[in-house]
C-alpha cells in the first residue's frame, strides 16, 4: 500500500492532496457534529413507532414538525435500528411532549447517518409549542447485526436499540410441543444468539416475555434439569441485565440494566442462564390440560372481542346489567389492551386501536376513560368514568393482542388463484408416514367453513365459499381429497379442529375440479338488528285472508291458513326491523341483480329469498310459529351523520346497505309478521335471525340474532327484554312494553 500511494503522489500529486484535504475536512466534520440519541416516546401503540425525542445537552427534547419529511423519518428510523420508515405524523399525535423543542425546519436528503447531520434551525433554535411535535412510524424490521453505541448518560436507555430478535429455545424433549411455552430466552445481537445471565432477572421479566409470545401468565419450572443442561453445554451469556416494569409490550422496550462482569469460563457469577414457563391461554393449551382448561373457563365472561378479522382481536365490548356495551377511546392505552388481552387468554396486547378501526358496536358505551396499573384481572376492574357524554360509537376502542405461534399456517393454503387472498384450498395431512397436499371435498362447504380457512391464513374474512373451483388450475399433485365431511361452528382456529371424517374420506364428485375454494378479504359487513325498535313497535293485528293472498303464496303464513276461506281472519304479530351495517364494508346480496327471483303477485324482485327468519319459540326452544322475509328491498334507509346513501331498490337499482347506514322494514308491509293464529296463550320467546343461511359473509354472525321474552294472554302480548345476541338471564319481569289487538 506504501508503494501505490508513492505512484499515486508521483502520478497525481494535485488529486491526492485534495483526497486528503477532503478526508481531513470529514474527520473534523464529524469529530464537530452534535452527538445525540433518539428514542420513540408518547401515547405509542407499538414499540417501532412514537413521538420521536431527541437526547442533547443532558435533556430530553422533541423535533418540531415544520418542513420534516419521509425523508428526515428514514434517517431517525435507521438511526433507531430499523430498516426505515412508513410514514411520520405532525401535529403531537403520540401526544404532547415536555421540554424544549431541540430541532425545526430539519431537512434532510435521506442519505445521513444521523439526524444531527442533517440541516436545521439550529439546537434549541425554535418557534414551535409542543402541539406541533412530530412523530414516526418505523418499518417493524431491525437492521440485521445493528449495534446501539450508547455514549450519552441518559439512565433510559432500552434494550430497543440493542437487539435484532429475541426467542424461546425449547430444550429436545420440548422441541415437539405446540405452542413453545418453556425454554431459554435469547438475544440476538450482531447476526449471534446469546443466553441472557439470571443473576438480575425478576418475575417481571417472565411477564414481559410471555405476554410477548401470546401467553397471559407464567410458572415456575423444573431447576434441576436446566442447571444440569448448562452445567454440560458451553455459554454465550449477553453482557447486559434487563429490568422490566411488567407493563412493557415487548422486551424491546424495557430497560437495560448494569453490564455483566462475565468471568473468563464465560459464567455469570453464581446466575443461569434465565428460562421461561408460560401458562398458554385455555384456547391454545395442549389437549391433554383437561384440568387446566376446566380451571380457566370463566362462568360469564365480562368482556368480549367482536369484529376483528384474525384470532386475538377485535372491538372491545363489556357486559353491564346484562346487556353488551363498548368502551370509548379516551384514554385508551396499551396498558388498558393487555389487560383485556390477558383477560381473555391471549398475551399482551400489540395494539390499542382507537376511532373504531375494527368496526362501530351498538347499544351503550359502558366504560369511558379507562385507566388501568396494568396488573388488573378484568378491564372491569381498571378505574374508568360511567359517563360516557360525548362518546359515540365513532370512538369504539379495540385491541390487537399477540397470540402463540401455533404452526396453523404452515398446513394449509390456497392454489391457484389470481392473488394470495383466493384460491383451491388444500390442506398438509399425514398418508402412510409422510405429509402430503391434498384437496378438501366441497360436499357442504359454505361461507362458515370459508371464514375459519381464512382466519387460519391470517388472511381476515372470507367474501365467497367455492364448491367448485375448475377455473383454478391448482397443483396437479394435490387433487386428491384428504378432508371430507367438513362442518365448521365458526369459533376454529384451523380447519382440523371442525367435524370431519379423518381417515375415513367420503366425497362422491371428488376432489380437482369440484374442491373446495375460497376468496378472502381483510373486511366484512356486520348487521345488526335494532332490538329496542322492535320491542316498541310491535303490535298484534287481525287482518282477512282476501288481503293476504299475495302473503300466502309466498309462504309469509302458516301452514293452516291453506284450509280458510277468504272471510276468515288471521292474527298477525306485526313489528318493524332496522338493520344497521355497523361493519367495515358493505352488505351485498349473493347473486348480481341478473340472478334475482322475479314475484309477480309483489310485483318485486328477491334479491335473496330468505333474508330473515322470524321464530316464536317456546320456553324450551321449541318452534310455535314461523315467518320469514325474502329480500325484495335491500336499500340504504337512512344513515349516519356524513355519510352518502348508495343503493336505492327504485328502477331497479343496486341493493346493498352501506356501512354507516340502515335498511328499515315497516311493520305495515306484506311479511312483515309471524302468523300466531294458532298459539295458545303462554309465555315465549320471539326471535329474529338475519342472514340465517350465511348467504353472505359478515365479521360477527353471533349479532344476527335477537331475541325477546314476550308473554300472550289470548288478546294481548307483553315484549320486553329484548336483546341482540344470546339472550341474558334475569330474574325480574319489568319494562315491558303491552300491546292490544288491531283489527283490520
Amino acid at each position: 500500500s506504501d508503494s501505490l500511494t508513492r505512484h499515486l503522489a508521483m502520478a497525481f500529486p494535485s488529486a491526492l492532496c485534495i483526497f486528503s484535504l477532503l478526508a481531513l475536512v470529514q474527520a473534523q466534520s464529524e469529530s464537530q457534529q452534535p452527538k445525540i440519541q433518539l428514542r420513540l416516546a408518547g401515547n405509542k401503540r407499538k414499540h417501532y413507532e412514537g413521538r420521536l425525542e431527541v437526547f442533547y445537552n443532558n435533556e430530553w427534547g422533541t423535533i418540531c414538525d415544520d418542513d420534516f419529511s419521509i425523508l428526515a423519518a428514514q434517517v431517525a428510523c435507521r438511526e433507531l435500528g430499523f430498516l426505515g420508515a412508513v410514514s411520520w405524523s405532525p401535529s403531537a399525535k403520540f401526544g404532547q411532549g415536555e421540554g424544549r423543542i431541540w430541532l425545526d425546519n430539519v431537512h434532510c436528503t435521506g442519505r445521513e447517518k444521523s439526524l444531527a447531520e442533517c440541516p436545521s434551525n439550529g439546537f434549541g433554535v425554535s418557534d414551535c409549542r409542543h402541539s406541533e411535535d412530530v412523530g414516526v412510524i418505523c418499518n417493524q424490521k431491525r437492521i440485521p447485526g445493528h449495534r446501539f453505541i450508547n455514549t450519552m448518560n441518559n439512565n433510559v436507555e432500552t434494550l430497543e436499540e440493542r437487539v435484532e430478535e429475541i426467542r424461546i429455545r425449547p430444550i429436545s424433549s420440548h422441541l415437539k410441543r405446540i405452542p413453545v411455552t418453556e425454554g431459554y430466552v435469547e438475544i440476538k445481537e450482531r447476526g449471534k444468539w446469546r443466553q441472557i445471565c439470571d443473576e438480575e432477572w425478576t418475575p417481571l421479566n417472565n411477564r414481559v416475555v410471555c405476554g410477548m409470545y401470546g401467553f397471559p401468565g407464567e410458572k415456575n419450572y423444573n431447576n434441576k434439569v436446566y442447571k444440569s443442561l448448562s452445567m454440560r453445554k458451553k455459554k454465550n451469556y449477553w453482557g447486559f441485565s434487563v429490568n422490566c416494569t411488567g407493563n412493557e409490550a415487548h422486551l424491546s422496550s424495557c430497560r437495560l440494566g448494569k453490564p455483566l462482569e462475565l468471568k473468563r469460563n464465560g459464567t455469570c457469577g453464581r446466575g443461569l442462564p434465565v428460562v421461561v414457563s408460560c401458562v398458554p391461554g385455555r384456547a391454545f393449551a395442549p389437549s391433554s390440560s383437561t384440568g387446566f382448561r376446566k380451571a380457566y373457563r370463566p362462568e360469564q365472561p365480562l368482556v368480549r372481542l367482536r369484529g376483528g378479522s384474525n384470532i386475538g382481536e377485535g372491538r372491545v365490548e363489556v357486559l353491564k346489567n346484562g346487556v353488551w356495551g363498548t368502551v370509548c377511546d379516551d384514554n385508551w392505552n396499551l396498558r388498558a389492551a393487555t389487560i383485556v388481552c390477558r383477560e381473555l387468554g391471549f398475551g399482551s396486547a400489540k395494539e390499542a386501536l382507537t376511532g373504531a378501526k375494527l368496526g362501530q358496536g351498538m347499544g351503550p358505551v359502558h366504560m369511558n376513560e379507562v385507566e388501568c396499573s396494568g396488573f388488573e384481572k378484568s378491564l372491569t376492574d381498571c378505574y374508568f368514568n360511567n359517563d360516557a357524554l360525548g362518546c359515540s360509537h365513532e370512538e369504539d376502542a379495540a385491541v390487537r393482542c399477540n397470540i402463540p405461534a401455533m404452526g396453523f399456517q404452515k398446513r394449509i393454503r390456497l392454489s391457484g388463484g389470481r392473488n394470495p387472498y383466493e384460491g383451491r384450498v388444500e390442506v398438509l395431512t399425514e398418508k402412510n408416514g409422510s405429509l402430503v397436499w391434498g384437496t378438501v371435498c366441497s360436499e357442504n362447504w359454505g361461507m362458515v367453513e370459508a371464514m375459519v380457512v381464512c382466519r387460519q391464513l391470517g388472511l381476515g374474512f372470507a367474501s365467497y365459499a367455492f364448491q367448485e373451483t375448475w377455473y383454478w388450475a391448482g397443483d396437479a399433485s394435490a387433487d386428491n381429497v384428504v378432508m371430507s365431511g367438513v362442518r365448521c361452528s365458526g369459533t376454529e382456529m384451523s380447519l382440523p379442529q371442525c367435524l370431519h371424517h379423518g381417515k375415513h374420506i367420503s366425497c362422491p364428485k371428488g376432489g380437482g375440479r369440484f374442491a373446495a375454494g375460497v376468496s378472502c378479504s381483510d373486511s366484512a359487513p356486520d348487521l345488526v338488528l335494532n332490538a329496542q325498535l322492535v320491542e316498541h313497535t310491535t303490535y298484534l293485528e287481525d287482518r282477512p285472508m282476501y288481503a293476504l293472498q299475495c302473503a300466502l303464496e309466498e309462504n309469509c303464513l302458516s301452514s293452516t291458513a291453506k284450509k280458510n276461506d277468504h272471510s276468515s281472519y288471521r292474527r298477525l304479530l306485526r313489528f318493524s326491523s332496522q338493520i344497521h351495517n355497523v361493519g367495515r364494508s358493505d352488505f351485498r346480496p349473493k347473486l348480481g341483480y341478473h340472478a334475482w327471483t322475479w314475484h309477480e303477485c309483489h310485483r318485486h324482485y328477491h334479491s335473496m329469498e330468505v333474508f330473515t327468519h322470524y321464530d316464536l319459540l317456546s320456553l324450551n326452544g321449541t318452534k310455535v310459529a314461523e315467518g320469514h322475509k325474502a329480500s325484495f328491498c335491500l336499500e340504504d334507509t337512512q344513515c349516519d351523520e356524513g355519510i352518502q346513501k348508495r343503493y336505492v331498490c327504485a328502477n331497479f337499482g343496486e341493493q346493498g346497505i352501506t356501512v354507516g347506514c340502515w335498511d328499515t322494514y315497516r311493520h305495515d308491509i306484506d311479511c312483515q309478521w309471524i302468523d300466531i293464529t294458532d298459539v295458545k296463550p303462554g309465555d315465549y320467546i320471539f326471535q329474529v335471525v338475519i342472514n340465517p343461511n350465511y348467504d353472505v359473509a359478515e365479521s360477527d354472525y353471533s349479532n344476527n340474532i335477537m331475541k325477546c321474552k314476550c308473554r300472550y294472554d289470548g288478546y294481548r302480548i307483553w315484549m320486553y327484554h329484548c336483546h341482540t345476541g344470546e339472550l341474558q338471564k334475569k330474574n325480574c319481569f319489568s319494562g315491558f312494553q303491552i300491546y292490544n289487538v288491531f283489527m283490520t
